[in-house]
This record gives structure tokens, C-alpha cells and sequence, in this order.
């Protein structure tokens, strides 16, 4: 062989291996990109399925908070509606005509009162001096206070052994403690 050949071979022989390790490595590097677009893939579904668990989350949790404030919007509304029926039942308390007045008062000092107690009307209730007439007041050897006290209505009770409220907001207060849900229950047909 001359040395024209063998060189034409050598250098035959060098571009067969160039392109096989060319082929090579465009295939490593096929491999290489085709998996790292695979885990492109996995990332972005797995970023895409946090997300949208995060935007659920993000609107349960709204959906939660909107339901709990129309909630507490309406529980409000419930409650100002019966705010003022005891408010009309109390200004109705206090305009009382004098024979229901004084009726109430007698049933309440006979029901409450004790023997020498100090009786000591509201300065809004009108009738205390008729009241001081009651047979009651006789029998109970109950004591008229010259002061008025600063109530709603009715009277407040001092004796030797306790105090006793018996004012038409006293009153009424205990009621709604009492029947607040009945009442609800009759307004709105619901029981809370």
C-alpha cells in the first residue's frame, strides 16, 4: 500500500469513528433532553395539581367564610327584630293605663315583696302614689321611698334580706332569657 492509501484509510477511519461518536452523542443528548422534558411534564402537572388544590382551598375557604358571615348577618337581624319586640313590649309596659298598672304592681309586690321592705318606684312610673294605696303595701308593712329610682318603670324592692329588681326591664330581661327561643321559633319558625 502506498502512503497515499493509507493515509486516505486512517483518515476514512477517523471520520467513521467522528460520526459514530457524533452519532453517539446526539443520541445522549436525545436521551438527555427526551428526559428532561419528561420531568418538565411531571413537574408542571405536578405544579398545576398544587395549584389547583391551592385555588380550591383558597375558594372553599372563602365559600366557608361568606356562608359564616351571611350567617352572622342574619343572626343579627334575627336578633335586632326581637330587640324590638321586648322594646315595644317594655314602651308598652311603661304606658300602662292606671287600672293595668296598678294591677301589675299589686301582682308584683304580692309575688316578690317582703314584709317592711322599702319600695322605691321609677321616676317614669306614674302611678306611685295610687300604688302606695295598694292593700298590699298595708298587709306587707311595706315602706314608700320618697326617692325615684333611675329604672324602666315598675319599682325596686330594698329590704333587710336583699334587693329585688322589679323593674319592667328587669323584668323583661328575664323573660327573654327565658322564651327568647320560643319566640324565635314562632317568628321565623326556626329554633335557635
Amino acid at each position: 500500500m502506498d502512503g497515499q492509501a493509507i493515509v486516505d484509510r486512517i483518515i476514512a477511519d477517523a471520520e467513521n469513528e467522528a460520526r459514530a461518536i457524533i452519532g453517539d452523542a446526539e443520541n445522549k443528548a436525545a436521551r438527555t433532553v427526551s428526559e428532561a422534558n419528561a420531568r418538565a411534564d411531571r413537574v408542571k402537572a405536578g405544579a398545576r395539581a398544587e395549584v389547583a388544590e391551592k385555588v380550591r382551598a383558597i375558594s372553599d375557604g372563602k365559600s366557608a367564610t361568606a356562608r359564616l358571615d351571611g350567617a352572622k348577618i342574619l343572626l343579627g337581624e334575627k336578633r335586632a327584630v326581637i330587640d324590638e319586640v321586648y322594646a315595644r313590649a317594655l314602651k308598652g309596659l311603661t304606658e300602662l293605663n292606671e287600672g293595668d298598672s296598678l294591677y301589675l304592681m299589686n301582682a308584683l309586690l304580692t309575688e316578690f315583696a317582703d314584709e317592711g321592705d322599702e319600695i322605691m318606684f321609677a321616676a317614669n312610673f306614674r302611678y306611685a302614689e295610687k300604688a302606695a294605696a295598694l292593700e298590699v303595701v298595708k298587709t306587707k308593712k311595706l315602706k314608700v321611698s320618697a326617692k325615684r329610682a333611675d329604672i324602666d318603670g315598675g319599682c325596686m324592692l330594698v329590704g333587710t334580706k336583699c334587693d329585688k329588681n322589679l323593674s319592667y326591664g328587669a323584668i323583661l330581661a328575664a323573660d327573654r332569657e327565658k322564651y327568647q327561643a320560643e319566640i324565635a321559633a314562632g317568628i321565623f319558625g326556626v329554633t335557635d
